[in-house]
């Protein structure tokens, strides 16, 4: 994949998790659930990678905080997520391991992040279990998501996947 490819495909993934953000939601215990993040980290680790799907969560966090429709509390979750959905992509080569990598960094990893992130930059004390029910409820619907695009895409042959 060329370099401008790439960064339009980037770009294209950006816009699709700050704008689905907006239409697809739903409550999460004391928290929103984001799906469309998740499924955008899972598609983004399979096509381009682990360091492009970090990105992508990264910019996807920081324009909707910029724009006063997301939390603080993107980062870490989100960004975790897209590296470990990433990582074992790469190690197994199986979109149903880069949804279960999803899940375990944004669910759990990210959840335990959230705790000192929370503390320093929101003034909050919650202990790490207080984040996990919504982590892992947002980041597994969204993974569920990003896994089944995938499988129709690849059946409809509509990209072709590394």
């Amino acid at each position: 994949m060329t370099r401008t490819k790439r960064l339009t495909v980037m770009a294209m993934f950006v816009a699709i998790g700050v704008v689905g953000a907006q239409f697809i939601w739903f409550p999460a215990g004391v928290a929103r659930a984001y799906p469309v993040q998740h499924a955008v980290n899972v598609i983004a680790a399979i096509i381009l990678g682990p360091l492009p799907a970090v990105i992508i969560a990264f910019l996807i966090g920081l324009v909707r905080n910029m724009l006063g429709l997301g939390s603080l509390l993107a980062f870490p979750g989100g960004m975790i997520g897209a590296l470990f959905a990433g990582i074992l992509y790469r190690r197994f080569g199986r979109k149903g391991w880069a949804a279960a990598g999803e899940v375990i960094g944004t669910g759990f990893i990210g959840a335990w992040f959230a705790v000192p992130f929370a503390k320093v930059l929101m003034g909050t004390t919650f202990a790490a279990w207080f984040f996990v029910p919504p982590f892992l409820i947002s980041s597994a619907t969204g993974a569920a998501l990003g896994w089944l695009v995938l499988a129709r895409v690849r059946q409809e042959r509509l990209i072709r996947i590394q």
